[in-house]
């Protein structure tokens, strides 16, 4: 059973226009995810989680993928990103985070480092439940 994370309804709006506005990286990879296309596991994207906006969680799962641009990359940035990492991890949540260069370059291997951690996720964590759709003989 999936736990209940805090939410703060004030980020939804913000959440709706950052889903109007994904990067190319996030778009690429939202067309990976959507319609439970990835084993059959739901992904949500531009998710509001406490007081942060993550890239795209699956909640069964509790795991959230971040699509770090070059906004991301200097030392407060890299400072501010790691706070809301740890924070967010606190309440038991895992996370992939790949660049967006990855995405555009790379999108067959970043497919399976997600479904590398969506293994090994289940592999400790007996009580998920998986989907109808997932052939488990994948999980071997």
């Amino acid at each position: 059973m999936a736990k209940i994370i805090p939410y703060n309804s004030k980020l939804k709006q913000l959440a709706r226009k950052l889903r109007k506005e994904m990067t190319s990286g996030e778009v690429l990879l939202w067309n990976e995810l959507k319609e439970d296309k990835l084993w059959g596991f739901d992904f949500d994207r531009q998710r509001c989680i406490d007081n942060y906006i993550v890239d795209f969680y699956c909640k069964e799962l509790m795991l959230v993928i971040e699509i770090d641009g070059m906004s991301h990359n200097n030392e407060i940035a890299f400072l501010k990103d790691d706070m809301r990492q740890n924070k967010l991890e606190s309440f038991g949540i895992q996370f992939l985070r790949f660049s967006e260069a990855e995405m555009k370059t790379d999108m067959a291997n970043m497919i399976r480092a997600i479904e590398g951690k969506i293994v090994e996720i289940i592999k400790y964590n007996p009580s998920i439940k998986l989907p109808n759709s997932l052939d488990v003989s994948l999980l071997a």
